[in-house]
């Protein structure tokens, strides 16, 4: 019977778990269903607030529809209304009570706030509003304090009772916190603590400092003063009054062994509730100052949660549990003793809960559930249950309903029975209190997750797709991939109860759509999202072990490798934090390079290269040595490993271990491991892996079908050893292929064929014999099935008769003997292009200017070009000129618009022209039909210059100009403008004179011009649209040997037809030249349809070996020859060259003699630049000549230099020691000469050099000019003071305002 009832028992938990776990939902993501209140924020139980500002008590809840809000105040109903001071928040239950009008006192009470809507009614916790309190310090009178040196000492504080309590700290006048130590400390309470004093501890600013958190308001209670004396002092202090009679005998404090000062006894007790932190606390006197250790009677310490405050003289424990209660004893040790005390510690528990609150349900019509109030506490606490507020047992009664103590159970619920349960859980030490409603609903499925959303995860790792659903009944999901062919079931598929499906080691081929799809009795959805599974990051090259000279310069290579889609960033370290912020530090994508290396370089510097979904890093360390180190050791490469052993041997994993040789001074930084395929690759050897230097042991990753063997390497910092002897072979069995090929492309060579290509797989990744590919394709936009074939020994598989240009999806499946490679990708392709069959319609030109026009088409339907679109193209070509002169042009033209353009600009276009253009599309195979031809004609535009200008009958006041017409007239010629001005000697242009001349006119007579006077022509064309590019000549009347000028005027000459010229066989004609000073003009008509027009020219008489040189005119008929050398003659030519298989067309040569001697002369009397220079040497002498005539002047009238030798003084005349002469007067301060003196090189100013010393001879250095230039003052047979003097003379010195005024004296 027994056993019946805990089966039974086991079988009702087994249960209630499925329930509690099926029916967990995310109601919270969904809109618009009925939901009974939520508390979703709500003040905290011991709610402490600041008397200064207003209450805030906190209520909010969710719900649909919105819940409103009542309030209880200490159990009965608080009318908000009623009181002004209070308001509730819109949309809200929060209140706010404003104090500015009444005290906050009034509303410290308990109080409890409801929200119900038509499904329910949820309570928050009992809230209890208390304002803090900072109370004032009583004023006390505290008497200094003497004590003898090495006695104990406590230091009360005793801070006013606060709310919160406050925070307790001591500190001095200057509010510097007291030092604390073994032997002084604060205990718990506040107070300042003395194992014994000594004399330093005498001060009169021991204060005790309370600080209150939540009004942040520090009190200080009055400072205590603390004398420390030792016996010497004391009896100093005594004598006088007791006769030099002792106080105190002469010995100190006694040593002793340790007492408690606390706690007081050998032992004590103390609580704590479960989840608190414990604090224990043991200060001893003594002397030495007493050590503190603590341990635990019944076991050891939580080391993870015990630490010592105070100098151990506090043990605290965090996070309490019932298994820190017992019994911890406190030791107290010094060199005469020990002393115990113990504590016991006895843990109680408030209510916790054991499995979390109780959960919202959500049911559907007809279903079971159960809520569940599981908590726990010391003392057990009792459970009741409330619904809507009210307590259980009051509530209208329910069938479906049964109470099992902390347990509901609903069975077969119906419609209409929404309701919120509140459970309270309490005991002595407090209750918990939850709300949980149970709302009946019928819904359809629905998928909470994101749809379409991307997943990306790195290769091998783990792969997690959500499917959050909701729906009652609670919906079922399965999982499909790409086609749906099949659920996603098995390895290495795993189902999630939340709906999320895992996939343990993702690999590129579980990249694609995954569906999900949630389904109850009610309906059906689905989503899609996408796994797309990328390659790892990773640090192909990693930087090397470096040790450089001071002043050098090293790099670090960081080579890496990443999935092209993630972009990855590089950080560089240095010993683990940021890189100095130094410019000899570069930063390249993939290297770090510091030049001049110094000493603070060294260090281990760390390569990090991260993307979005991984990183990788590596690090090497840089050793500085100096510029010229000392001879050391000699490194060497290491010795290669012995003693390969293969073990743990499984189908695709071994472990090798080695041996490592001698390092030869240098550490081993790594080993290399090397294999070789003997089945496939014999006698080529690949790395497979790199271990640090410090492993011997190397856990190596196979694939199948290989015959390994393998060999290691050792690694320093001088370079690579010689590889260790071969292990023995190790065969892996083979196995279907792990994947698939890649670069999987379908396209035409034919029409009718499609090429389906694919990058074949290595040796290595066959994984076993009897390699081959399941080639599989079928149209895309057909629902037909997959057409395959196998191909063996091949990389392609051409399809043939195929329709043109149809897009097609491919897939390629590698296969072996022991099966077939995973599912593989679905490629696209189209089969083969032909030429498009359609031109394009509705073509049309639009002209912009005579130089420009715009073609626009309408687009060639896709299925008529028969392949992928390249482009268009614009045939177009010149028929020819409109004018009647100009020749035929058919020089055919292409313009390529690629994309799907439907205009295009024809740019460089000729004025007045007859053009042609068509219009085709092309493709890849080439060229489609062209549009029907159409033309159109450019407008008229500005001529071009005219052929030629030349200057003929030159005469003294007359000359001829005669020109041929523009060979680009580019429209009707309506006139020329003929503008000349005359040019001087400096090369500047005089007024310019402008003309019209007629359309037919080729020549004109210019009369009575300057003799002997250059002159600048211009001659243009005209057309309506403006006149064109001026053509310029120059040239000069001859000289008037009679010397006469008369005005001149301009007469036309009479009208002349121009003889008439019959065309030579070459297109050139009326070639002519013209010499200048920028060089030689070489003019020409030209009518040939060749545009490749080169001036060639070659020295007269030259020998047969020197080249005629040539310059490009390209579309011009005159060009300016600079390089030929004056005096000498050349032959010059004009050639147009035409096509390869064209013949050369070359003009009659032209015989140009270039002159000696530039024609034009200037006289330099006529130039400004020497009319000025000349102007300024004569002022120069004329102001060099008045300075001279003032010199002398002055020189005649005062013969100083008499006076001087006449009244030589020694005492102003030091004598030399060399040759017995005086020496010369020298000025101390600047050593500027005197006035009128002459000064030597050497700054000093001699007495027998000087002409007239004035300052010298006058009393006290006064004598000066008067009006009429007459000296005032008398000589003196004697200098004054040289001092004096020396002033003097510094004063007068000669400066340019001296200077004027002896001038204007003079004048």
């Amino acid at each position: 019977m027994m056993e019946r009832r805990r089966m039974d028992a086991a079988l009702l938990v087994l249960f209630l778990v499925h329930l509690a776990t099926a029916l967990e939902v995310p109601l919270d993501l969904l809109e618009g269903l009925p939901q009974p209140p939520t508390i979703t924020h709500q003040s905290p139980k011991d709610y402490i607030i600041d008397p200064r500002e207003n209450i805030i008590i906190q209520c909010e809840a969710k719900g649909k529809p919105h819940p409103s809000f009542s309030w209880t105040r200490n159990g009965t109903h608080f009318d908000i209304d009623q009181d002004p001071n209070v308001t509730m928040k819109p949309h809200s239950g929060t209140l706010v009570v404003d104090i500015s009008r009444t005290k906050a006192e009034q509303y410290e009470c308990v109080y409890q706030c409801t929200a119900r809507n038509k499904h329910g009614t949820a309570v928050s916790n009992n809230i209890v509003v208390r304002q803090s309190r900072s109370p004032l310090w009583s004023k006390e009178k505290i008497k200094p304090i003497v004590v003898q040196e090495g006695v104990s000492l406590v230091l009360p504080c005793r801070p006013p009772a606060g709310l919160p309590p406050p925070i307790i700290f001591w500190m001095d006048n200057n509010f510097q916190r007291l030092p604390q130590s073994r032997r002084v400390s604060q205990s718990l309470n506040g107070d300042l603590y003395f194992s014994n004093v000594l004399r330093e501890d005498s001060r009169n600013d021991y204060i005790c400092y309370a600080r209150f958190p939540y009004t942040q308001t520090i009190q200080q209670k009055q400072p205590i003063t603390v004398k420390v004396l030792n016996l010497d002092a004391i009896n100093d202090t005594m004598a006088a009054f007791y006769n030099d009679t002792d106080l105190f005998s002469e010995d100190p404090a006694d040593e002793r062994k340790p007492t408690f000062l606390i706690p007081s006894g050998p032992s004590s007790s103390k609580m704590v509730l479960r989840g608190q932190v414990l604090e224990m606390e043991c200060i001893a006197e003594g002397l030495p100052t007493p050590e503190i250790s603590w341990t635990k009677n019944s076991g050891d310490l939580p080391v993870n949660r015990t630490s010592y405050l105070h100098y151990q003289k506090t043990l605290r424990i965090v996070n309490v549990s019932e298994s820190d209660a017992g019994d911890y004893r406190c030791t107290a040790r010094n060199k005469l003793g020990t002393v115990y005390h113990t504590i016991h510690i006895m843990v109680k528990a408030a209510p916790f809960w054991i499995s979390g609150a109780p959960r919202n349900l959500v049911l559907a019509p007809g279903e079971d559930g159960v809520l569940t109030c599981r908590a726990s506490g010391t003392p057990k606490p009792s459970v009741t249950w409330a619904m809507n507020g009210i307590p259980i047992e009051n509530s209208p009664k329910d069938l479906s309903r049964k109470v099992e103590d902390d347990t509901i159970i609903f069975s077969v619920v119906q419609s209409g029975s929404s309701a919120v349960y509140q459970c309270n859980v309490s005991n002595d030490y407090g209750y918990l209190l939850s709300n949980a409603f149970v709302n009946v609903l019928s819904e359809t499925p629905r998928v909470l997750t994101q749809a379409n959303k991307v997943y990306q995860v790195i290769k091998n790792h783990r792969a997690l797709l959500d499917c959050a659903s909701f729906g009652s009944p609670i919906p079922r999901i399965t999982w499909f991939k790409d086609s749906r062919s099949s659920t996603l079931d098995g390895d290495p598929y795993m189902h999630h109860d939340n709906g999320t499906l895992e996939i343990h080691v993702a690999q590129a081929h579980h990249s694609g759509k995954y569906t999900c799809v949630a389904r109850n009795t009610l309906g059906i959805y689905e989503n899609h999202v996408y796994l797309e599974v990328k390659d790892p990051t990773r640090i192909l090259k990693q930087p090397d072990y470096k040790q450089v000279q001071r002043g050098r310069s090293v790099v670090f290579e960081c080579k890496v490798t990443y999935d092209p889609s993630l972009q990855p960033t590089v950080t560089w370290l240095k010993d683990d934090g940021e890189l100095p912020d130094d410019e000899r530090l570069i930063v390249d994508f993939d290297s770090l390079t510091i030049t001049d290396v110094t000493e603070n370089d060294a260090g281990v510097y760390t390569c990090i290269m991260n993307t979005t979904l991984d990183q990788d890093s590596a690090r090497a360390e840089l050793t500085v040595v100096g510029a010229t180190p000392t001879p050391a050791v000699v490194y060497e490469r290491p010795d290669p490993p012995t003693d390969l052993e293969l073990t743990d041997k499984k189908k695709r994993s071994v472990q090798l271990t080695w041996t490592p040789g001698d390092e030869h001074n240098s550490p081993i930084q790594k080993f290399l491991i090397q294999y070789e395929d003997s089945l496939h690759h014999r006698g080529h050897w690949h790395n497979l892996t790199e271990v640090p230097g410090t492993k011997t042991t190397a856990h190596l990753k196979l694939s199948p079908y290989v015959h390994y063997i393998f060999r290691v390497l050792a690694v320093n910092s001088v370079g690579f050893s010689r590889p260790s002897f071969p292990s023995r072979m190790f065969k892996t069995e083979p196995a279907a292929p792990d994947e698939n090929p890649t670069g999987v492309h379908g396209f035409g060579t034919e029409h009718d064929n499609l090429v389906i290509s694919w990058k074949p797989l290595t040796g290595l990744q066959s994984n076993g014999p009897g390699l081959h590919y399941k080639v599989m394709w079928r149209q895309k936009l057909m629902e037909s099935d997959w057409t395959k074939v196998t191909v063996a020994n091949n990389s392609k598989f051409v399809v043939s008769g195929t329709p043109t240009f149809v897009p097609y999806e491919l897939k390629v499946q590698a296969v072996n003997d022991h099966g077939a490679g995973p599912e593989p990708a679905i490629a696209h392709g189209y089969s083969g292009e032909d030429l498009p069959v359609a031109a394009p319609e509705n073509v049309q030109a639009v002209l912009l200017n005579s130089t420009l026009s715009e073609v626009h088409w309408d687009p060639v339907p896709p299925k008529s070009i028969r392949g992928h679109l390249k482009g268009y193209k614009v045939y177009y070509w010149r028929e020819r000129s409109l004018h009647k002169h100009n020749p035929h042009h058919v020089e055919k033209q292409i313009l390529t618009f690629s994309g799907n353009h439907t205009h295009g600009i024809l740019p460089g276009l000729h004025p007045f022209s007859l053009y042609s253009f068509n219009v085709r599309v092309y493709n890849g195979k080439g060229d489609g039909p062209p549009s029907p031809t159409q033309q159109f004609e450019t407008p008229e535009g500005v001529p071009g210059p005219p052929t030629s200008l030349v200057v003929t009958n030159t005469n003294m006041d007359t000359l001829t100009l005669e020109w041929n017409p523009p060979h680009d007239r580019n429209g009707h010629i309506t006139g020329y403008t003929l503008k000349y001005q005359p040019v001087n000697n400096s090369n500047e242009l005089g007024p310019v004179e402008e003309l019209a001349l007629p359309a037919n006119a080729t020549s004109f007579t210019l009369l009575n011009l300057k003799y002997s006077t250059r002159y600048k022509f211009y001659l243009n064309a005209k057309t309506v649209r403006g006149a064109g590019t001026a053509i310029s000549q120059e040239a000069v009347t001859i000289m008037d040997e009679g010397n006469t000028q008369t005005p001149h005027s301009i007469a036309r000459s009479p009208p002349r037809r121009p003889p008439h010229k019959v065309r030579p066989v070459s297109p050139f004609g009326n070639v002519s030249s013209s010499s200048g000073e920028d060089g030689t003009l070489i003019s020409w008509e030209y009518w040939g349809p060749e545009k490749n027009i080169y001036v060639e020219y070659i020295v007269k008489n030259s020998e047969g070996e020197e080249k005629w040189q040539k310059e490009l005119v390209n579309g011009s008929q005159n060009v300016m020859l600079k390089g030929l050398k004056e005096g000498l003659s050349y032959r010059v030519r004009l050639v147009a060259k035409g096509h390869h298989d064209q013949p050369l067309h070359r003009s009659e040569e032209l015989l140009v003699l270039v002159p000696a001697v530039t024609s034009r002369q200037v006289d330099i009397a006529t130039q400004g630049w020497f009319i000025g220079l000349m102007c300024a040497i004569a002022l120069l002498i004329l102001i060099l000549l008045i300075i001279c005539f003032i010199q002398r002047n002055k020189g005649g009238k005062y013969p100083v230099k008499e006076k001087e030798d006449a009244h030589t003084d020694p005492e102003f005349q030091p004598m030399k020691d060399d040759d017995c002469t005086f020496g010369e007067y020298s000025d101390n301060e600047d050593h500027k000469p005197l006035k009128g003196s002459r000064t030597p090189s050497n700054g000093t100013v001699k007495r027998d050099d000087s002409d007239d010393s004035l300052v010298d001879y006058g009393e006290g250095g006064d004598g000066q000019f008067n009006e009429d230039g007459s000296f005032i003052g008398q000589y003196s047979g004697k200098s004054v003071s040289r001092e004096t003097a020396e002033g003097h003379e510094s004063s007068e010195a000669p400066s340019p305002i001296n200077a004027m005024n002896s001038l204007n004296s003079f004048v």
